[in-house]
Formats: C-alpha cells, sequence, structure tokens
C-alpha cells in the first residue's frame, strides 16, 4: 500500500472517530469536539485523493561530479 492511502485513511479516521464520540456518548458539549473533529477528516480526506505529491517526490539523481 501507499504511505499516502495509510496516513489519510488513519487520519480520516481519527476524525469520523472524534466526530461520533459526541453522538456515541450524548455529549452536550460537542462543539469543541466537532471543532477539532471535522477539520482532521477533511485534511485526511484530502491526503487521501491528493496525487500530485507523488509526482513531486520522484526526483532525478545524476551521478558523478559537476
Amino acid at each position: 500500500m501507499d504511505r499516502r492511502v495509510i496516513s489519510g485513511g488513519l487520519i480520516s479516521l481519527l476524525g469520523l472517530i472524534l466526530i461520533w464520540i459526541p453522538e456515541i456518548t450524548r455529549i452536550k458539549e460537542a462543539l469543541f469536539i466537532w471543532i477539532y473533529g471535522i477539520p482532521i477528516f477533511i485534511i485526511g480526506i484530502i491526503i487521501l485523493f491528493n496525487k500530485k505529491e507523488d509526482k513531486i517526490e520522484q526526483i532525478n539523481y545524476k551521478g558523478g561530479k559537476k
């Protein structure tokens, strides 16, 4: 598997867990949890579907002296 898929999936899963915690535990003050959960989930989705980063990492090195 690709590092992008693993890290994006884990971050998205963490965001979903933070979003679902208030629903499961019936916490009334859920706003502070959602303030962290929603952006973390969005960042995880962006990492998961960002394919431009893979193109940036492909660097061709030339051997020898300059």
